[in-house]
């Protein structure tokens, strides 16, 4: 007997385990369960420990595409689908393959398991359709840059699809456009040509730019040198006039020197005149492309032949010089003959007197 008691007794043990089990359930965070009492709703769990009558209540479990089968624990987190490549139609009839992800989160356990059948299944299929009808709606090369356009729409209207599945969407993002093969070459033969247009246009305004920076550079540059050129006129204009007062102001002091020593006895400018005169015969006769010079009369002849008349004049008693004005007498033409005398004054002068003409004419080389 004993034998067999010990059995039912292991039995006994065994059954209430087996019902402390199914009795007992702990609940992780972030997730749910539903507690149906004899097929029907009772309840839901959330995490923590819970406690249901044995073969009268017990969790529903779920069968959703993507889920392990006869899972009952229902996640409250946020959770994605990943979509596979889809074929759609743009507007200007062009097939595209698109394929996106959807970010979705049950909020309402109790309608996301009795308000539909395959809650991920049903999110798939509706977004599939969804996706078509939005690139529909759109041309090729707005599917192309308007890919946030693209997920705004389809997060609205799988937002509003599933709300009564008790299922918040919370983004849509949109991975890859595809289009077909001769499609893209076709886009990419744009491209380049559109990218060719553009560093054309680019590069005809950095010549644009460059041009007119030079002809700025060029009239800047114009202005510095006519103002250099101007200011160095006004420097040589100041300094010629410098020069000359510095001339007069050293010719005023000569005549005033020579006028005080000569005491009176003559006019200082005469000794200045021939001064010059004696240089302008030196230059002259350093020319190389004058071989003959006309040399006028000696001065100091010239005022000993005055000299001369002045006293011939007193002897006949011609006074016809006297009648005359001042400056009648200054622009008298005076001709004064070659005389032996003026000849024998200006023998030292040249290497000989026979190559003096009677006109005055004397050769460059002679006066060196």
């Amino acid at each position: 007997m004993e034998p067999f008691i010990i059995f039912l007794l292991i039995i006994a043990i065994i059954g209430v385990l087996s019902i402390l089990k199914m009795s007992i359930r702990i609940v992780p965070q972030m997730s749910v369960l539903i507690i149906e009492r004899l097929g029907s709703f009772a309840k839901i769990a959330d995490s923590g420990l819970h406690f249901i009558v044995p073969f009268f209540e017990a969790p529903r479990a779920v069968y959703w595409t993507g889920v392990r089968p006869g899972t009952t624990l229902i996640e409250l987190r946020e959770q994605f689908t990943d979509l596979p490549m889809q074929p759609c139609i743009t507007r200007d009839n062009v097939t595209v393959g698109v394929d996106s992800v959807i970010y979705w989160q049950i909020t309402d356990p109790k309608r996301a398991l009795y308000e539909v059948a395959d809650l991920t299944g049903g999110i798939m299929q509706l977004t599939t359709t969804s996706l078509r009808s939005v690139m529909g709606e759109m041309d090729l090369d707005h599917t192309l840059s308007s890919r946030d356009t693209i997920n705004s729409k389809l997060r609205l209207v799988l937002d509003e699809a599933t709300h009564k599945w008790g299922v918040k969407v919370t983004r849509v993002e949109v991975r890859n456009i595809n289009p077909p093969e001769d499609v893209r070459i076709t886009m990419e033969k744009q491209m380049t040509a559109e990218r060719n247009r553009r560093a054309l246009v680019l590069q005809a305004e950095g010549e644009k730019q460059a041009a007119i920076a030079r002809a700025e550079g060029e009239k800047q540059a114009a202005i510095t040198r006519a103002e250099g050129d101007k200011q160095m006129q006004i420097l040589r204009a100041e300094g010629a006039a410098e020069a000359r007062l510095r001339a007069i102001e050293a010719e005023s002091v000569a005549i005033q020197n020579i006028s005080a020593a000569l005491g009176g006895q003559g006019n200082p400018a005469n000794y200045l005149i021939m001064g010059r005169y004696i240089e302008s015969l030196r230059d002259m006769s350093l020319g190389q492309n004058s071989k003959v010079v006309f040399m006028p009369v000696e001065s100091s002849n010239v005022l000993a032949s005055i000299g001369t008349f002045k006293e011939m004049f007193a002897e006949t008693g011609q006074t016809a010089q006297n009648s005359q004005t001042p400056a009648q007498s200054q622009a008298a033409d005076v001709r004064i003959p070659i005389t032996p005398q003026i000849t024998a004054q200006l023998a030292p002068q040249v290497r000989s007197t026979r190559e003096l003409v009677p006109t005055g004419k004397l050769r460059a080389d002679d006066l060196k």
